[in-house]
């Protein structure tokens, strides 16, 4: 550290360093606010559904020395994404917001490499370990630590600008970098997420059952997806916005767009010709974004479960 810098000059400049790699929001927060919020009992609930990765790797995610030792501080930083025109046309299969351009987990990792030695280089010899929504980190829990946004009852972090229409990603540093302090709850007594959810899964304040979430079914589901769930799809083939869209802190008139470019295409996509995807079909249209983590076999299944799908096929 040069002479004459201040611990709070640095950790200003490494947000403004954040701010120039495109990253719309940038908190920390001190280790030592890590605590059991719940993550144990949720996956003691069967949450977690068939995410068994969750589980074995739990104790890493609530310990973040176990990823870095000595780790001082968590930078969690946000990349703004919301953008009006990804809807689609009455009728067509529905995709997530976040999955409408570039996989997020390649487009931030550059930008996040270059925050991550940035920071080095003011700070020599810190460790650090850095993900985007990939590794054993729980981005969300620690945003509401760094003063990100707070926990909304459907589990998402709601940025007081941004809403929830964030891309997250963090770095676990041994730097002793100057903590943000926590946002307060801005729920109040609205509950329109819980009462909008097509399937029930918000079963209590800031907790969803993957089991019933339409989300975890149409993107990390390999089996089949109960009848229950597939019934009120509503149209999506990867995601559910459903939850967002109904949040007053996603208002689209109090929104911006964001500075990413999307996919067109994917506001007409057609169930039927989803439903009879080739291998090569499938990576023509998809390569380059999250709609891949579904795979073929995924789409197809639940193109194949919307209404409309067989409308092309012969008699």
């Amino acid at each position: 550290m040069m002479a004459g810098m201040t611990m709070d000059t640095i950790t200003t400049d490494i947000k403004a360093a954040a701010a120039a790699q495109g990253f719309d929001v940038c908190g920390i927060a001190s280790v030592q606010q890590e605590s059991d919020d719940g993550f144990g009992d949720w996956l003691a609930a069967g949450y977690h559904a068939e995410m068994s990765w969750l589980l074995r790797t739990r104790d890493v995610r609530q310990h973040v020395a176990r990823l870095v030792p000595d780790a001082r501080t968590v930078v969690v930083l946000g990349k703004y994404y919301y953008r009006a025109d990804a809807t689609p046309v009455p009728g067509a299969p529905r995709i997530a917001r976040y999955a409408w351009s570039r996989d997020y987990h390649r487009a931030l990792a550059k930008p996040l490499k270059r925050v991550t030695a940035y920071i080095a280089e003011r700070l020599p010899g810190v460790q650090q370990y850095a993900s985007v929504d990939s590794g054993p980190v729980r981005e969300r829990a620690w945003a509401a630590r760094a003063g990100v946004g707070w926990i909304g009852r459907n589990g998402l972090v709601i940025h007081p600008r941004f809403g929830s229409w964030l891309y997250l990603a963090a770095i676990i540093t041994t730097a002793p970098l100057t903590p943000d302090g926590p946002q307060p709850n801005r729920c109040g007594s609205c509950r329109a997420c819980v009462e909008a959810c097509p399937t029930r899964a918000i079963t209590s304040d800031r907790c969803v059952d993957a089991r019933r979430c339409i989300a975890y079914h149409t993107v990390e589901n390999r089996g089949e997806i109960p009848s229950e769930i597939a019934q009120r799809m509503d149209g999506w083939v990867f995601g559910c916005d459903v939850c967002q869209e109904v949040c007053p802190w996603n208002r689209p008139e109090r929104l911006t767009d964001a500075d990413i470019i999307i996919r067109s295409d994917f506001a007409c996509l057609d169930a039927a010709a989803l439903a009879a995807l080739s291998d090569a079909s499938f990576h023509s249209l998809f390569d380059g974004t999250t709609v891949k983590r579904a795979k073929r076999s995924g789409i197809v299944r639940n193109a194949a479960l919307l209404p409309g799908h067989d409308a092309h096929e012969s008699p």
